[in-house]
């Protein structure tokens, strides 16, 4: 069994297919699934599926940073009611910061942009501290911010996953000095992702999280294609690959993993 730990289900409950797209995962090895909350339009839909399918998909809650806009306390404001709702979200996420994403043309903005975005993200890391909830984190272009956020907020660092990991071995030996995970997509497929296999190595296949990401970040060789959680094998296949272990190994440690930092 393989578990996704990060997919976006929304595009695919939208057109309609949910249903194959989880058929699929299944027939390629992936029973179970969570999908990551990004704004208060997502947060409903997937507590209903986590209803609906409780042995398959997870769920989680947060504002993503590049959805931080001028209702950003509003929003922040409906999330504590999902910590009294059956299922709970497995994880407050995904948050953090992106500055990859900045207006670059326009300086002011930008700056009005990544102070919402870090006091959202502040706040965010306070509640799931008092809720004592794991945190998917979601860093581009911000990688010493966002470990200095989390090392101000005094959260448990066992209980911080830095989700699409894309910096290199030195950011993931400072994970692992603090005690953090990464999960890992298809980047790690790509021929100008070493530097990521690298970081992949560092943390070690003791501590490996599988994730797609998907619809984003097809992993080879279905590379310009739409993603999907089923692919999460194409991913582990890689991994065996590159720990030089078989593919039974990469699913009993990944699932072990997922399972145990998000209570699945």
């Amino acid at each position: 069994m393989l578990v996704d730990s990060h997919c976006h289900l929304m595009k695919f409950l939208h057109r309609g297919d949910l249903s194959e797209i989880m058929d699929e995962a299944r027939e390629m090895g992936v029973e179970r699934m969570i999908t990551i909350g990004t704004d208060i339009e997502d947060w409903e839909p997937y507590l209903e599926l986590a209803r609906t399918h409780p042995d398959c998909i997870a769920y989680t809650v947060g504002l993503h940073p590049t959805s931080v806009g001028e209702d950003w306390k509003t929003q922040l404001g409906s999330i504590p009611r999902f910590f009294q709702e059956m299922p709970h979200p497995c994880a407050l996420g995904e948050i953090g910061l992106d500055h990859f994403h900045l207006p670059k043309k326009d300086p002011n903005l930008a700056g009005v942009i990544r102070d919402r975005q870090l006091n959202a993200f502040q706040q965010q890391l306070q509640m799931a501290k008092e809720a004592e909830m794991p945190v998917v984190i979601h860093s581009r272009n911000a990688f010493k911010e966002c470990v200095d956020c989390i090392d101000n907020a005094g959260l448990p660092w066992e209980k911080v996953i830095f989700h699409c990991f894309a910096d290199g071995a030195d950011e993931m030996r400072i994970l692992q000095e603090r005690g953090g995970y990464a999960s890992f997509t298809g980047i790690i497929t790509y021929k100008n992702g070493q530097n990521v296999r690298d970081a992949a190595l560092e943390q070690g296949l003791e501590r490996l999280i599988l994730e797609t990401d998907s619809p984003y970040l097809t992993p080879e060789p279905l590379r310009g294609q739409e993603n999907h959680p089923g692919y999460t094998r194409h991913t582990a296949e890689a991994c065996a690959e590159l720990f030089g272990v078989n593919l039974e190994t990469i699913a009993n440690i990944t699932t072990r993993n997922a399972v145990n930092f998000f209570s699945l």
